[in-house]
């Protein structure tokens, strides 16, 4: 097979669509006053903005007043974790937080900055299957808990977790629920009423958007602290010119993604293929996280007696855009802590592997993957002062 390109870290960032683009060139072009503005030009802009906030709410299965437009995913993290547990502890007298080990570092990034005002974390385990434990969740959330912080599923290993099951312990203690689902929306159903969350947030360019938008799902009546001061935009929450053409991207993206959500069942069966292949074929090979409760596309694998970063480069020579780990932490040269509390050694943890498949990918992309794959593992083995030199690939 000759070479071709194949990008599979869709996981990373996602290829802005046609029609995301085409969607937003009137607010770029034509459509581009201030929404905030009264006159004619104003309220054209705002018309493209109040459209957009139905259709995401539509798709969330809320209501428009409870959507709040962000710069992108990490700023919701921030803003629903910091906020509400700020105001739990304001006006409840609450100063506990509980999350995970394996959440994202813009949620335990914001753990971190809470516990140095004096609140106490909880960082609750994980199984080796990358699923909560829920026994030491239930036990961790008592009545002194401002809010409880739960990915939807993972962004290295795809493990999707029981948030529904998880909201409905915290509210029986009074606590505020949060979900990151930056990676799940568009790749599984989502909907905030099923899910019984306070808060979610989800991020543009992990589903064909571009970069620089997200939202937050706010429940009504839920109250937190507002994000940012200013002109009083996003109902006198979070101030500052609405990025009119990147929510409109943000909303159409949205509604393509989850009118092919069916097409999900496709990039599933293609992960389970070139998983398939990996662990029977190559020896010495982990396959992290769940094999089902995860997402359709993800899929992460550990090589044993190679470096992850080695095997990326090598991959990227031959055409193929994979992931060590989280694109969000690419620079970092410690390992994954989501493998380390799945309970990867640190050696292994070095030598993962991430693909992300989305729709855009095909059969053609994971065969192309499958006849790369054997040779480049092979000959960064060979290399290996630590290989037993036993495999037969």
């Amino acid at each position: 097979m000759e070479n071709r390109f194949v990008y599979a870290d869709n996981a990373a960032t996602t290829p802005v669509s046609r029609e995301v683009v085409e969607a937003m060139t009137p607010y770029l072009t034509e459509f581009w006053g201030n929404p905030s503005s009264m006159y004619s030009k104003g309220r054209e802009a705002r018309c493209g903005l109040d459209r957009a906030r139905e259709t995401v709410a539509e798709k969330l299965g809320c209501a428009p007043g409870e959507v709040y437009f962000t710069s992108c995913g990490t700023e919701a993290d921030n803003w629903a974790v910091k906020g509400g547990a700020r105001y739990m502890r304001d006006k409840k007298g609450r100063s506990r937080v509980i999350t995970t080990a394996i959440e994202h570092p813009a949620v335990l990034r914001s753990c971190e900055a809470l516990e140095r005002e004096g609140f106490t974390v909880t960082y609750v385990k994980v199984k080796n299957n990358g699923v909560v434990d829920m026994d030491e969740m239930a036990k961790a959330i008592t009545d002194d808990v401002a809010i409880v912080a739960v990915m939807l599923a993972n962004n290295e290993i795809g493990t999707i977790q029981p948030v529904a099951e998880i909201a409905k312990i915290a509210h029986a203690h009074g606590a505020l629920m949060f979900t990151d689902a930056v990676q799940a929306v568009g790749a599984i159903p989502v909907d905030v009423k099923a899910l019984g969350v306070d808060m979610l947030s989800m991020s543009g360019h992990k589903l064909n958007a571009p970069k620089g938008v997200g939202a937050l799902y706010m429940k009504k009546g839920i109250k937190i602290y507002k994000y940012l001061d200013g002109g009083g935009q996003e109902r006198m929450m979070r101030s500052g010119t609405e990025n009119v053409a990147g929510i409109v991207g943000l909303a159409t993206a949205l509604s393509n993604a989850v009118d092919r959500l069916p097409d999900m069942e496709r990039v599933r069966k293609m992960r389970d293929r070139l998983a398939d292949y990996i662990l029977a074929n190559i020896p010495h090979t982990i396959y992290n996280g769940d094999p089902v409760e995860r997402l359709p596309g993800n899929l992460n694998i550990s090589f044993e007696f190679i470096e992850g970063e080695s095997l990326l480069l090598l991959l990227d020579m031959a055409g193929i855009c994979i992931s060590t780990g989280s694109a969000c932490s690419s620079n970092s040269l410690e390992p994954s802590h989501v493998l380390l509390a799945i309970g990867l050694p640190a050696e292994k943890a070095h030598g993962s592997m991430r693909v992300s498949l989305s729709h855009l990918n095909t059969d053609e992309d994971v065969d192309y993957i499958i006849e790369k794959l054997p040779g480049i593992v092979k000959r960064l083995r060979d290399m290996s002062p630590i290989y037993p030199g036993d495999d037969n690939i």
